[in-house]
């Protein structure tokens, strides 16, 4: 058994929750990642273990609440309390608001901020017990600033704003920070595939004049899981290239 800290990432089988994850691991922590396919498990494990064989990966849906649960009580069991949480798992079910479905409003909530209460509450009591610790909500630009065809996404990235400043709030006097990291516009296979005409409408309303890299989202969370940031509670970290400046 490695006596490194645990760090869990949500969401870890690419894009932004990989490169946490990779960052992690360079970092000191033993990293146990989570897909929400048994195939994207497999592959997961297959790119941590190249750092290490004490790394690993894990089968989490959190839109199942008796999934999560059970999920989260195995890793605690096989792996210990994690040091480090990383809430990066997310979905979207973009539309304009008039054709916006039901269906889709609840998909995203239930997913994007259910499920980050859902993995808070299976690991805060142990978390309360180690008196140590630190959890990185990933949020988006789009949480302060809206956007047309995603009001379930923009209110589910306020909500887990809102909801990270009150769980800091609850438990600081535990030794345990608890934050928001918000990318902007981030360099992943979705925003490779936009039209030139939108990326470079996007580009124009960001003063760094380019896209976000997933290793700028990496370093804010390696900075927040740090010693250098343990009087840093509550805040959310915006990482956009200036798109947002509030």
């Amino acid at each position: 058994m490695s006596d490194k800290q645990i760090a869990l990432v949500t969401g870890a089988s690419r894009g932004i929750g990989l490169a946490i994850a990779q960052r992690l691991i360079r970092d000191g922590y033993r990293v146990v990642g989570t897909a929400t396919s048994e195939g994207g498990v497999e592959k997961l494990r297959a790119v941590l273990k190249e750092s290490g064989d004490e790394h690993d990966a894990l089968l989490l849906n959190i839109a199942d609440s008796e999934q999560s649960e059970a999920a989260l009580k195995h890793l605690q069991a096989d792996y210990g309390v994690p040091r480090v949480v990383v809430n990066n798992a997310g979905i979207t079910r973009d539309n304009l608001f008039l054709r916006l479905s039901e269906d889709d409003w609840n998909s995203v909530l239930n997913t994007n901020l259910s499920g980050v209460f859902r993995v808070c509450k299976a690991l805060s009591k142990a978390m309360l017990k180690q008196k140590a610790g630190s959890i990185i909500n990933i949020s988006s630009v789009i949480g302060t600033t809206g956007n047309a065809g995603q009001a379930n996404y923009a209110a589910a990235k306020a909500g887990l704003e809102g909801f990270t400043r009150s769980l800091a709030q609850e438990i600081a006097s535990r030794n345990i920070t608890v934050n928001c990291v918000a990318p902007g516009f981030i360099q992943t296979d979705m925003t490779d595939v936009l039209p030139e005409t939108q990326k470079e409408a996007i580009l124009a309303s960001i003063p760094g004049k380019r896209f976000g890299h997933v290793e700028d989202i990496a370093g804010a969370v390696a900075f927040l899981a740090s010693d250098d940031a343990r009087y840093i509670t509550g805040q959310t970290i915006h990482v956009n290239g200036g798109m947002n400046m509030g």
